[in-house]
C-alpha cells in the first residue's frame, strides 16, 4: 500500500517535466506533448481539476491502444476569407485545438474574423484553454466540442448529448482575461469520476442512475443532467443541441451519439471527435480602445453590485485567477488518486516521479 498525503502539491515547472517526458515516451511528437502539457497544467493551475492533470493517465491509455496518433500530419484547409477545416489526424485534441485557433486568429486579424472547424479529432481537456489563448492575444474567442453520450435530454431516460462545452474569453486590458467555460450539462463526467475516486457525493441534480432517477452516489451514476436539471433541462439540452451542430455537422464529423466512448474498452479505434472555434477582432466592430473601455467599465460596475451574505459578486474567471495566483505560490495539489496513478506512470516509463513541495 502506498503512502498519500492530503497536502501532495508540486511546481508547475516540475509537473510540466514529468508531463513531457512521458508523453513522448509514450508516442506523442515534441508537437502533441506540448500541447497536452500546455493544456492540462492550465486547467489544474486554475482550479478545473476535472480537466487537469488527472486527464494524464487517459491519454497514455490512448497513446498506447493506438487510438491517438501521437505524430499527426494536421492539414489546413481555408474554404473563405475568414473560415477554415482542420483535419487533425486522429492526433491529441489539444494539438489540434491550439493549431486552430491559430489559423483562426490569423484570418481575425487580417479580415476581423475566423472560424475553424476540426475533424477526426480526440478529447482535447478544458474548452476554455483554447478561447484563453485568444484572449491573451487581445482577441475574443469561443470555443466548442462534441463528446461520446453522457447526458439525458430534457425528461429523457437515456444518456443522447455529451457533455458538449461552451467557452468564451474576452481581453481585459490590464487584468486577467474574462473568462466563461461551461459543460453544458450540470456537471461534467470528469467531475462524477473525480467525486467516486475521492468518496465524495454529488450535488443534487446534477446526475442520474440506469433509470434516469436523479442520483447523488457517484458509483450509480449512468448519466448527466442537462443544465437546468429535472425542471429546467431543456435550456441545457437546447444548449448541448447547439454545440453539436458547430462541433459535428460543421466538421462532417458524425454526432456524438455514435462516437465511440471515451473511456473505452476499445483504446485502438479513432473516435472522430469534432470542434469549432471563432476569434473574432475587436477593432474590426468598433474604434481603437472602446471595446477596452466597455469592458473595464462593464465589469466594475459587476463586482460593484451587492452580494449575498456570506458571499461575493464575481465575473467569470475571477474564481480561477484567483486559485491560479494561489497554486502558482503553493503548488498544485495532487489528491490521493492522482498521487498513485502519477507514481505508478513513472515506474512504467521509467521517468523520474514529481517532486513534493515542501
Amino acid at each position: 500500500m502506498r503512502d498519500t498525503s492530503s497536502n501532495f502539491r508540486v511546481a508547475r515547472e516540475d509537473l510540466a517535466r514529468f508531463m513531457q517526458a512521458v508523453l513522448k515516451a509514450a508516442g506523442a511528437d515534441q508537437v502533441s506533448a506540448s500541447a497536452v502539457t500546455r493544456a492540462l497544467i492550465t486547467a489544474s493551475r486554475m482550479g478545473i481539476d476535472s480537466h487537469g492533470l488527472r486527464l494524464l493517465p487517459h491519454y497514455l491509455q490512448a497513446l498506447k491502444g493506438g487510438r491517438i496518433n501521437g505524430a499527426p500530419e494536421m492539414q489546413f484547409h481555408q474554404r473563405l476569407a475568414a473560415t477554415g477545416f482542420l483535419d487533425a489526424d486522429d492526433g491529441l485534441g489539444h494539438l489540434a485545438g491550439y493549431t486552430a485557433m491559430e489559423h483562426a486568429m490569423a484570418m481575425a486579424e487580417t479580415v476581423g474574423m475566423g472560424a475553424v472547424a476540426v475533424g477526426n479529432s480526440s478529447h482535447f481537456g478544458a474548452a476554455g484553454c483554447y478561447a484563453l489563448a485568444a484572449a491573451e492575444r487581445g482577441y475574443l474567442g469561443m470555443a466548442f466540442c462534441n463528446s461520446d453520450p453522457f447526458v439525458l435530454l430534457h425528461e429523457g431516460a437515456k444518456p443522447f448529448h455529451g457533455t458538449n462545452p461552451i467557452a468564451f474569453a474576452a481581453p481585459v486590458a490590464g487584468e486577467s482575461p474574462y473568462l466563461l467555460d461551461m459543460a453544458t450539462s450540470s456537471v461534467p463526467w470528469n467531475r462524477v469520476q473525480q467525486y467516486g475516486a475521492i468518496g465524495r457525493e454529488l450535488p443534487d441534480q446534477v446526475a442520474a442512475d440506469a433509470a434516469g432517477q436523479v442520483s447523488r452516489v457517484p458509483g450509480e451514476v449512468a448519466a448527466l443532467l442537462p443544465l437546468g436539471g429535472s425542471g429546467f433541462g431543456f435550456k441545457g439540452a437546447g444548449l448541448g443541441g447547439m454545440v453539436e451542430v458547430l462541433s459535428s455537422m460543421l466538421s462532417g464529423m458524425q454526432h456524438g451519439f455514435k462516437l465511440l466512448p471515451m473511456g473505452g474498452p476499445d483504446m485502438s479505434t479513432p473516435r472522430g471527435v469534432g470542434h469549432f472555434f471563432l476569434v473574432m477582432k475587436p477593432d474590426a466592430f468598433v474604434d481603437s480602445g472602446t471595446f477596452a473601455h466597455g469592458m473595464a467599465e462593464y465589469l466594475a460596475d459587476l463586482r460593484a453590485q451587492p452580494a449575498a451574505p456570506n458571499a461575493q459578486v464575481m465575473a467569470p474567471g475571477d474564481r480561477e485567477w484567483r486559485c491560479q495566483a494561489q497554486r502558482d505560490a503553493e503548488g498544485i495539489p495532487l489528491d490521493s488518486a492522482n498521487q498513485i496513478a502519477y507514481a505508478e506512470i513513472a515506474e512504467q516509463y521509467q521517468i523520474a516521479p514529481l517532486s513534493r513541495l515542501v
